[in-house]
């Protein structure tokens, strides 16, 4: 008994499968002090060299940012490497361009700007949690004394480098898109007591639910499963854990109603918080903005009043603490500045990865590629799909399938219908044709669409066979 939860007595008993060996797991090297393994993921300890210099990943461990410090890591960003910056589907900033030589100067203004990189598994909580009135819990806290508690286990474990854990309280922009190996959420139970679900392997609608617990339960459960994961290896994710045991070990119940919630708002657009305040979620256009157009827009914004900027889902920044009469003038200066600031904007439903020239991997500009996709394929973007342009099969920028994929390869393009970016494609086009083709496809929806039908039905309809015929034609 373990915090008044009943826990497996060997991690054997909950995988399912004997534990991975030292010799047989990969990544254990520790990369710094602050890291629990040595990561996939770049940071400031461990950039990543892309095609267009180095890369780092930060999220900071604070809520949001002040106007100064995202003004600061603007600035830095511009000084210390190409400017650009992007904000990831995850949430996470991204700085662009970076050098060997040019790597501790960054470091150091970094920490004059007051900014402390979170590290540590990765915990994320919903961008508003805190100041959204319509949480069911505050997530934001529950993720901390979840930290401080794996923080104290002893010895530290060693996890997988992309291992993730997601803490939501509800509210207008909750994580149920993104996937994460631990799952805890808020939720109503039966007899009308908050509780938090916990949840294995996915996103809300595929992770597999284990039982529902009371705060200091809830942190129990998911410090043993960390621990268990340590012990199976590094490579050990939430896949691999045995859910019969896991339920049986957690006295699993599906008597549990997820009531009481709102209905989440788009991470783009107006998002009221309360009577006097509300925030405004934009993107920088097809997830990239140069540090120089960002430190413009922000000047404008501070002068209406904006107090904090938070990153969220889907690439977008929360803007906190604008008036509701000044609202329109953000946005129209977010516009302006390069952003997406509409939820009903074409190009938020265009998904491309950084491209030729950013990544050594990729084989096209997809970023331009999106541009074309919104100048020439608007049917296909009305809000009821997703278009992922990948610049290679490994499809970072959108690893979960897309009702439509358009894959960088050395000779062309593939073309995959519902599926990930490594699938097999339906046709091949040239290297030369890929807006004709955008084009192709956006028409064959205009032309075949029925009354009331959206892009993604009316491509589900016609079938892989018709599309790649289309394509064939066209």
């Amino acid at each position: 008994m373990k915090g008044g939860l009943m826990v497996a007595a060997d991690a054997e008993t909950i995988t399912g499968q004997a534990c991975f060996s030292p010799e047989e797991s990969v990544g254990s090297d520790i990369s710094s002090p602050t890291s629990l393994v040595r990561g996939a993921c770049p940071s400031l300890s461990a950039p990543m060299q892309t095609g267009d210099g180095l890369l780092i990943r930060l999220r900071p461990s604070t809520p949001g940012l002040t106007v100064a410090q995202l003004r600061a890591l603007a600035e830095t960003a511009e000084r210390h490497g190409n400017g650009l910056i992007e904000i990831t589907a995850r949430g996470n900033i991204q700085l662009r361009g970076m050098t060997r030589d040019s790597m501790p100067g960054l470091a150091v203004d970094i920490d004059r700007a007051g900014i402390v990189p979170e590290s540590g598994v990765v915990i994320e909580v919903p961008p508003l949690s805190g100041c959204d009135p319509s949480e069911i819990a505050d997530a934001r806290s529950l993720a901390e004394y979840l930290r401080n508690a794996i923080g104290a286990l002893r010895p530290r474990p060693l996890l997988a480098a992309k291992l993730a854990i997601i803490v939501d309280g509800g509210g207008q922009l909750p994580l149920d898109q993104l996937s994460a190996d631990i799952r805890l959420k808020a939720v109503h139970a039966a007899d009308g007591a908050q509780r938090w679900m916990l949840a294995i392997a996915g996103t809300d609608a595929t992770a597999t639910p284990l039982a529902a617990f009371s705060k200091e339960q809830a942190v129990a459960a998911v410090t043993r499963l960390i621990e268990t994961l340590a012990v199976m290896g590094p490579r050990a994710r939430g896949r691999d854990l045995n859910v019969p045991a896991l339920r049986a070990q957690f006295s699993f119940s599906a008597d549990l109603v997820r009531d009481g919630t709102v209905a989440p708002s788009a991470a783009v657009g107006i998002i009221p918080l309360d009577k006097e305040y509300t925030a405004l979620g934009v993107r920088p256009a097809f997830g990239q903005i140069h540090a120089r157009d960002l430190i413009r827009f922000l000047g404008l914004a501070e002068a209406c009043g904006l107090r904090e900027i938070r990153t969220g889902p889907d690439h977008s920044l929360l803007l906190i603490g604008l008036p509701h009469d000044r609202i329109e003038d953000v946005r129209a200066a977010a516009s302006d500045c390069g952003f997406q600031t509409r939820a009903d904007d074409p190009a938020n439903y265009a998904i491309p990865c950084s491209g030729a020239g950013a990544c050594a991997s990729a084989h096209y500009a997809t970023k331009q590629a999106a541009a074309d996709l919104v100048d020439v394929g608007l049917e296909l973007l009305d809000g009821s799909m997703e278009v992922h342009l990948s610049g290679c099969a490994k499809g970072c920028a959108h690893p979960s399938p897309a009702m439509l994929t358009i894959v960088g390869a050395a000779t062309g393009y593939a073309i995959v219908v519902n599926g990930s970016a490594s699938d097999e494609p339906v046709a091949y086009i040239h290297k030369e044709h890929l807006k004709s083709a955008l084009a192709t496809l956006g028409e064959l929806v205009r032309n075949n669409k029925a009354a009331g039908e959206s892009a993604q039905q009316c491509l589900k309809r016609l079938g892989r066979d018709a599309i790649a015929t289309a394509l064939r034609q066209g």
